[in-house]
C-alpha cells in the first residue's frame, strides 16, 4: 500500500546498488552498479549501517558497542509461557548449570531471553546481547538459546524462520553537517543503550521531510522542472538546515547521556546487570518508559539518573560509581560542549 501511494505520488525505484556519491557545487551524483548515475539536488542515505555514502571523521572514530541475537520461531509440542504476556530480559542462567565453560562465559558477558508465545504451540524465542564490544557470536548466542530450550522441557517440532541481529549501538555520529543527508541508522539514530531505533526514525521522520522541502523550496536555481542549489554554499547551508532538524543540540545531549550508560552497561557481569535492571524496572513509568523510548530530555535524564542510583541497592551503587567514574567527567565535557569528537574508550 505504502509502494504504491509512492509510485502515484512520482516516486520512482531502481534496484542497484549505490556505490559512492560526489557533491558538485550545484547537484550530487550517486555512483551505483552496472555504471548507472542518478543526479539530484539532494541525496539521503537510508542504507542502516553500510557506511557507503555518509562520511565519518574516520574508521577510528566510529567504535561503537554491538547488541546481537539470535532468535527463532518454532513449532513447539508446548511451552510454559501464558500467552497473555511476552517475556522480556530474563537474566537467569541456570540452563547453564550442566555446561561451566558456558556459564562461567555468560557470568562475564551476560545475554537474556526475549518470548513472544504466539499459541500453545508456537513462539518465538531470541537470545540477546544487551551490548558487548566486539559482539558475541552468533554460534554461542544460538548455543546458550538451545540449552535454554532443554532446560525448559521444550521440544522443537519445526523452525519456521531464523533471526540474525547485529546492531551498533553508539560509536561518533557521521559528520555532521554534509552534503549527504541520512535517516534511521545511517544517521546514527539507534539508541546507545539499548538498541532501539525504530520510533525515534518513525518520529523524525515528517520533520526531515519537512525540511528537505523547504529546501528544494529555497533552492534558486533550475534544471529543467527541478530546482537546484546556485551554488556551493548554498548546497552547504540547506544540507546544515536538514541535519540541524535531525540532531538539535539536545537530542546530541541527549545521546550522550545515553553513551555514557552504554559505557557503564558494558562493564558489568551477570550479577551487575541484574542488580542495575532490579533498580532500573523500580522506577516510575515515567523514567524507565522515558529512557527506553528517549523521550527524556537533559533535565530529566538527571533526575533519572539520580532516581536510578538513589534505588538501587548498595552493590548497585557501588557498580555505577566505580564502573561509571572514567566516563563521567567525559560525558559532561560533551554535553556542554556537543557535538565534539572524544572517545569513551
Amino acid at each position: 500500500m505504502l509502494l504504491q501511494k509512492a509510485v502515484k505520488s512520482g516516486v520512482s525505484f531502481m534496484k542497484t546498488k549505490g556505490l559512492k556519491v560526489e557533491h558538485s557545487s550545484e547537484t550530487s551524483v550517486v555512483h551505483c552498479g552496472n555504471d548507472v548515475e542518478l543526479r539530484a539536488s539532494l541525496v539521503l542515505d537510508a542504507a542502516g549501517f553500510s557506511k557507503t555514502l555518509v562520511e565519518y571523521a574516520g574508521d577510528k572514530s566510529y567504535s561503537p558497542g554491538y547488541q546481537g541475537a539470535y532468535g527463532v520461531m518454532v513449532e513447539v509440542e508446548s511451552h510454559p509461557f501464558p500467552l497473555d504476556k511476552m517475556l522480556f530480559m530474563d537474566w537467569r542462567d541456570s540452563h547453564l548449570d550442566d555446561a561451566p565453560a558456558m556459564k562461567a562465559a555468560n557470568a562475564k558477558l551476560p545475554t537474556f531471553l526475549y518470548v513472544m508465545p504466539f499459541s500453545p504451540t508456537k513462539i518465538f524465542v531470541e537470545e540477546t546481547s544487551l551490548v558487548a564490544k566486539p559482539a558475541i557470536s552468533f554460534p554461542e548466542l544460538k548455543e546458550r538459546l538451545d540449552l535454554r530450550m532443554k532446560h525448559l522441557g521444550i521440544k522443537i517440532k519445526n523452525v519456521e524462520e531464523e533471526e540474525y541481529c547485529l546492531i551498533p549501538m553508539g560509536g561518533e555520529l557521521p559528520i555532521h553537517p554534509q552534503r549527504t543527508l541520512a535517516v534511521g541508522g545511517a544517521a546514527g539514530l539507534v539508541h546507545p543503550s539499548t538498541g532501539y531505533m525504530v520510533s525515534r526514525a518513525l518520529s523524525t521522520a515528517p520533520t526531515v521531510a519537512d525540511k528537505i522541502v523547504d529546501a528544494l523550496d529555497s533552492f534558486t536555481g533550475k534544471e529543467g522542472t527541478r530546482k537546484k542549489a546556485v551554488s556551493a554554499a548554498e548546497a552547504d547551508r540547506m544540507a546544515a538546515a536538514i541535519w540541524a532538524s535531525l540532531w538539535p543540540e539536545e537530542r546530541l545531549q541527549q545521546r550522550e547521556f545515553f553513551c555514557f550508560g552504554q559505557d557503564v552497561l558494558l562493564k558489568l557481569d551477570l550479577q551487575g546487570t541484574r542488580d542495575f535492571f532490579d533498580s532500573f524496572f523500580t522506577l516510575s513509568d515515567h523514567f524507565w518508559r522515558g529512557f527506553l523510548s528517549a523521550h527524556l530530555d537533559l533535565p530529566n535524564l538527571i533526575k533519572f539518573g539520580l532516581a536510578l542510583f538513589l534505588n538501587a541497592c548498595p552493590d548497585a551503587k557501588f557498580n555505577i560509581l566505580s564502573k561509571g567514574v572514567t566516563g563521567l567527567p567525559i560525558m559532561l565535557g560533551r554535553v556542554a560542549n556537543a557535538p565534539f569528537y572524544m572517545s569513551y574508550d
